[in-house]
Formats: structure tokens, sequence, C-alpha cells
């Protein structure tokens, strides 16, 4: 503790100071551009690896980057619903990471044997473990982690357009979603590309690589229901 309070008074006596104009235009509300759901993982920085400043992420975190279907409720549920609803997010970001420790239990489930809260949440990501268990036997070990942990990704983009607030989004191309893969080594990224169906080097290059399924109503607004065009 003393070396996380040391922090404390370095941050109050030395940065603070240098944004402080930021804090006061932050202290009666926040305009996030993105949200950001990731591992709760402590070696994930967001702030750090993207270069961002206050307000400009809303960012959530639990074991595996999970994402419950909204029939589910909870926490991760509402707290989606007011990022999108309440603060009109335009970007969602899932973010899974090298060696994470909630995908290697869900290969090994019997590291949960002593985290009786921890196993049911990773049946989340069940369908990921059954994609790698079927399609990708002969991996070693490592691979397989990292193939589960990106087909975990897209799974919990899946579950992601479940979430109503999200889906009429979607439909209307009024908000994008992204699925990463963080490399802790190297700090590298790779972004899940719809177009390619696989994940590929998130290099600065003009098209960024996105999950987002293609607007539907923009399509049906160019008639009207009596077949007139709009």
């Amino acid at each position: 503790m003393k070396k996380i309070i040391e922090g404390l008074l370095k941050f109050q006596a030395e940065i603070f100071p240098q944004k402080r104009d930021l804090y006061q235009s932050l202290e009666w509300g926040q305009s996030p551009n993105a949200l950001f759901i990731t591992c709760g993982d402590s070696r994930i920085m967001p702030d750090l690896m993207m270069q961002t400043s206050p307000g400009e992420l809303f960012i959530l975190r639990n074991a595996g980057n999970i994402v419950p279907p909204d029939s589910d409720g909870g926490g991760m549920t509402a707290s989606i619903e007011y990022a999108v609803v309440g603060l009109n997010v335009a970007n969602i970001i899932v973010c899974g990471h090298s060696n994470c420790g909630a995908m290697r239990a869900v290969l090994n489930p019997d590291l949960l044997a002593e985290m009786p809260k921890v196993a049911p949440w990773l049946r989340h990501a069940a369908s990921a473990a059954r994609v790698v268990r079927e399609n990708y036997p002969e991996l070693s070990d490592a691979e397989r982690l990292e193939i589960l942990t990106k087909e975990n990704v897209i799974t919990q983009l899946e579950h992601l357009k479940t979430h109503p607030s999200v889906a009429a989004r979607v439909a209307r191309g009024a908000i994008q979603l992204f699925g990463w893969y963080y490399e802790i080594r190297s700090g590298t990224v790779q972004a899940y590309d719809n177009e390619v169906g696989d994940f590929v080097a998130l290099d600065g290059g003009s098209r960024i690589p996105n999950a987002t399924p293609k607007p539907r109503l923009l399509l049906r607004r160019k008639t009207d229901p009596q077949g007139n065009e709009g």
C-alpha cells in the first residue's frame, strides 16, 4: 500500500496540476468516444496503451473480457446500456490479450476447482471453447490459448449484439464494433476484420479493420412502404 499511496501523492502534486483545466472541465460530465471492454488483468492498462486522456474512454473490465448476453442482466449489461444510451458512445471495442488466465481456465476447468463463482462466469466463453476443441485439435497448448482468446473476442462481440441498445444502433450504422487481441510481450494489437474473417495487424492504415455488420436499415430507406423511392 505504501507504493500505491506514494503514487497517489505524486499524482496530486505533479500530474494533476498539469491537467487541472481538463479535470475541472470534466467535473460535471463526460462524453467518451468509445466503450472499451477488456480483461481485469493488471498487465492491461488501456489509457497507457492508447495514450488517451481522462474522459475519452468508458472502460469496463472483468475476468476474460466477457460480455454476457442481454438476457443475463447484471452489472455488465447495465453498464453497456448506460454507455450506449446515456453516453452515446460511437465505438465499442472488445479487447482480449495474450496469456489470459481466464482463457487458460476455460481450457483447463480443473483450475477453477476452488473458484465456484468464476466457473459459471466463464461459461459465457463456452461457444469459443467448443470452436477451438472441435476445429483445432492438433494445436499446441500455447497455440490453442491464442486461438481461444481470439475466438472469445468474436463470441463476446456476438453477445454484444443481443443487447437491444447496441442492436438498434448497429442496424442503422450509428455505432461501430471492434474486436482486438493485444500481445503483451510486443505491445502489438491485431483487430478482427469482418471482410477477411480473421485478425489482422492494426497498423494505422487508412482502413481500420472492424467487426461491424453492415447497416440493414439504410437499404430499406430507399423505398417507402408503397414502393416509392425516398
